[in-house]
């Protein structure tokens, strides 16, 4: 894996599962949103465009919605990082 952003490969790593992971919940979030709802009445393109994100596994996002993720994958690894310090 490449380092990107000044982070270590080990940090990276960590950073795309977590990444993986906060695409994982989103979407487990937004179908269940968008069938208890019932939303596809709406016929909205936004609507279906989250349908298609929710089906789409994380590595085969693009870098653009990847990086979404991986902005929420930091804030949670701050999070840790805060309350490993605080716990020393």
């Amino acid at each position: 894996m490449t380092k990107s952003k000044g982070h270590g490969t080990k940090k990276v790593n960590l950073r795309e599962k977590m990444a993986k992971l906060e695409h994982e919940q989103w979407a487990h979030w937004t179908k269940y949103m968008l069938d208890a709802l019932k939303l596809d009445a709406l016929n909205d393109p936004l609507i279906a465009r989250w349908r298609k994100l929710i089906d789409t596994p994380y590595d085969k996002l693009t870098e653009e919605q990847k990086e979404s993720d991986r902005e929420w994958a930091d804030k949670a690894i701050e999070i840790h990082r805060k309350h490993a310090r605080e716990a020393s």
